[in-house]
């Protein structure tokens, strides 16, 4: 009893040290945020006079909002493509095992092995050509692409659990295949389709080399890219860049913080059965 009693608190002082760890810059990130200038680079762990200054100034100039508008318009569409896309290719895999979809999965989960920057120069060229560029359409069909491959393993081991009954069921019913999958397989992958969502959501807004060889026109950045646009202004005052950095981390945690009882749930259950 005391061997497991004492594993217990060494896996807990294990657990407590690696989330302080992790944390350490989102706290030093907020707390650089919080200075005026004549405190940045003040040798103290904690601001001695917070303010919201920063973030007040950062704010006022209206630039953000555009930044901000281009990241929502970029990331709901990314969701948007993917969950269509993977859903359609899980239905067809897992429910109406069409002739060669054990290859296509294949193909499709190859995408996994390729580093995103092996793939910078091809997808440039070929937004270029097709002159998607500086366009919603030229981040979201490389975003739900590169998306794709983790939501049809998600998705597809979460249909393949629903009882072959209910689908025998609808089809003595009448039902034609687009009606079983609106109406009986989607909701019952509800779990996965939230994380898939969420994974989807948080890849997008955070990407930031992609976006940065895309997204040339400053009008058509998305917010990742906003530090950039700031850079020469507030260089020697990095508390209006961390309060920047800030306000972009913020949103994604806020949208995970509400969602991680279905995200979690969700993974569980439509995880890769070994």
């Amino acid at each position: 009893m005391r061997s497991e009693h004492g594993a217990r608190r060494l896996a807990l002082v294990l657990l407590l040290a690696a989330t302080a760890a992790s944390l350490l810059p989102s706290v030093y990130m907020v707390d650089i945020s919080l200075r005026d200038s004549t405190e940045s680079f003040a040798p103290v762990l904690f601001a001695p006079h917070p303010t919201l200054a920063n973030y007040a100034a950062v704010l006022a100039t209206g630039g953000l909002g555009r930044f901000f508008l281009n990241s929502v318009i970029v990331s709901t569409g990314s969701v948007a493509l993917t969950l269509v896309a993977a859903i359609c290719l899980s239905f067809a895999i897992a429910r109406l095992k069409i002739r060669g979809g054990r290859v296509i999965l294949l193909a499709v989960l190859s995408a996994l092995l390729l580093p995103l920057a092996s793939l910078l120069i091809p997808i440039t060229v070929l937004l270029k050509h097709l002159a998607l560029t500086n366009t919603y359409l030229g981040l979201i069909g490389p975003f739900a692409a590169l998306g794709i491959p983790f939501a049809t393993v998600i998705l597809k081991e979460a249909m393949e659990a629903i009882p072959d009954e209910l689908e025998e069921a609808a089809t003595i019913d009448g039902a034609s295949s687009l009606t079983l999958l609106v109406r009986i397989i989607t909701p019952l992958i509800r779990s996965a389709l939230i994380v898939v969502a969420v994974w989807q959501f948080l890849f997008s807004w955070n990407e930031f080399f992609l976006a940065l060889v895309i997204m040339t026109q400053d009008a058509m950045k998305p917010l990742p890219l906003a530090p950039l646009y700031y850079e020469g202004p507030y260089m020697t005052d990095p508390g209006k860049l961390f309060a920047i950095l800030t306000l972009i981390a913020i949103i994604p945690m806020i949208f995970y913080a509400v969602l991680q009882r279905w995200f979690v749930g969700g993974l569980m259950a439509g995880g890769v059965k070994g």
